[in-house]
């Protein structure tokens, strides 16, 4: 048995999911095990308390590795907030053997000299993504190696973080007892979950509602040409209820989700009603009142009315959120190059009416996007919320960082590190030490 496997944690501001999955010598991910736990200790998609933070981490893990069967040495962790920033680079070098082919290590030289920018000593680099390799002046290739030239050019979109924000995310780890594979982009790992390539190749915009952000991405020509992170999420939405409506967060929480599966039962057609009635219902349903007497608010709510939860407070907010998409679309300088349109995922996509006011603001094609590409024990993940944690393990089986089952350097690593030994053994276990990553 010799499968291998990768995790991912997705730390996000409202919820800490946890995904184990196996992948398959022809690349295909099953998922063995999943948890989510409430989130503590993070604020707008950044750590605010490691204590609270890494407790949440370990239910999380914990509970995914029981239901995996396995335990997990390391893991692919995501990151968030508006420190994220992202600039386009272009690099340079001249081919190592001009009468030969160009070679993996041209390729990384290049990459290398894209990756030597400008930046500030609290920032680090986070991605250096290659959109498209240019060769003695012919653009637009997408892998140079094996073509012959002298002069290999190549633009980069390289994404950067703060360090404080990584170390942050390291120390958890560490104190959960995990390595650390990469940092992903939550918005690059949600792309990599619900994109399709041709939506990618003919250019598509993704945003991620979060519970306290946004992610942006925008995939121009099959390579992605703008990343950003927006301070507003989902969250926004339900401050705006238990504010309007003088209620707890909890309460205002309950209610939103209560609504979206009112707005799906609407929708639904009934067989013994005909079109024109239905039509009919549905609109008077639209200024009904809204029952949430079965929830048992705290605050002795039984009835709410639906007009001034949907048209009073729900869409003014989801107006600033598109507009402000809007903004930062107009801002990247790609916005007349993505004719598929946007697609929206992460939690606060299944809020209601979401679809429609996008369209409305942005005069644009909209999906909500679903996480693809995974098998196994999916049933709980196949929702736009999950789009981050898939996409971390998808990304995990793309780039080949993934651990054997049989055994684990890592772990030896930390064993020999447990056993104080002194003398000549002590020098031979330093010796070993080395060896170890």
């Amino acid at each position: 048995m010799n499968k291998k496997i990768v995790a991912g944690i997705d730390i996000g501001t409202s919820k800490i999911t946890t995904i184990i999955a196996s992948v398959t010598e022809e690349g295909s991910v099953n998922v063995m095990g999943v948890a989510t736990v409430v989130s503590r200790g993070v604020r707008k998609g950044q750590i605010v308390d490691i204590e609270e933070a890494t407790g949440a981490i370990v239910e999380s893990l914990e509970a995914a590795e029981r239901m995996a069967g396995y335990s997990i040495s390391s893991t692919f962790l995501s990151v968030g907030g508006s420190h994220i920033m992202s600039q386009n680079s272009h690099g340079v070098v001249a081919v190592s053997e001009p009468q030969k082919e160009i070679t993996f290590d041209d390729v990384k030289r290049a990459v290398d000299a894209a990756r030597a920018i400008n930046l500030p000593s609290t920032r680090e680099v986070l991605h250096v993504l290659p959109r498209e390799f240019i060769v003695d002046s012919q653009e637009g290739i997408k892998d140079p190696v094996g073509m012959t030239g002298v002069r290999l050019e190549v633009n980069t979109h390289i994404i950067t973080a703060v360090s404080t924000a990584l170390r942050n995310l390291e120390k958890c780890a560490s104190l959960v007892g995990v390595d650390v594979d990469g940092f992903v982009f939550g918005g690059l790992a949600s792309s990599t979950s619900v994109l399709t390539e041709t939506e990618k190749e003919l250019g598509v915009i993704l945003a991620d509602l979060g519970g306290g952000t946004t992610d942006i991405c925008m995939w121009v020509e099959g390579s992605l040409a703008y990343s950003s992170v927006l301070p507003v999420g989902a969250r926004n939405i339900t401050n705006d209820l238990a504010i309007g409506l003088r209620i707890s967060l909890e309460s205002a929480e309950k209610i939103k989700l209560l609504l979206n599966q009112k707005e799906q039962e609407v929708i639904v057609p009934e067989v013994t009603v005909t079109p024109n009635e239905k039509k009919h219902k549905i609109k008077d349903d639209t200024h009904d009142e809204v029952d949430v007497s079965k929830l048992h608010l705290p605050e002795g709510l039984t009835k709410i009315s639906r007009k001034t939860l949907i048209e009073g407070i729900i869409r003014p907010r989801l107006n600033e959120i598109f507009t402000m998409i809007g903004l930062e679309i107009k801002k990247s300088g790609f916005g007349g190059l993505t004719p598929a349109g946007l697609v929206v995922t992460g939690g606060g996509a299944e809020t209601l009416g979401i679809v429609e006011t996008a369209r409305r603001n942005l005069a644009m094609q909209v999906r909500i996007g679903i996480p693809t590409n995974i098998t196994g024990l999916i049933d709980e993940i196949t929702s736009p919320s999950y789009a981050a944690s898939v996409g971390l393990v998808l990304y995990g089986a793309k780039t080949g960082i993934t651990m054997k089952e049989k055994f684990s350097f890592d772990k030896l690593s930390k064993i020999v590190g447990k056993f104080p030994v002194q003398g000549v053994a002590g020098k031979v276990v330093d010796v070993v030490k080395s060896f170890l990553p």
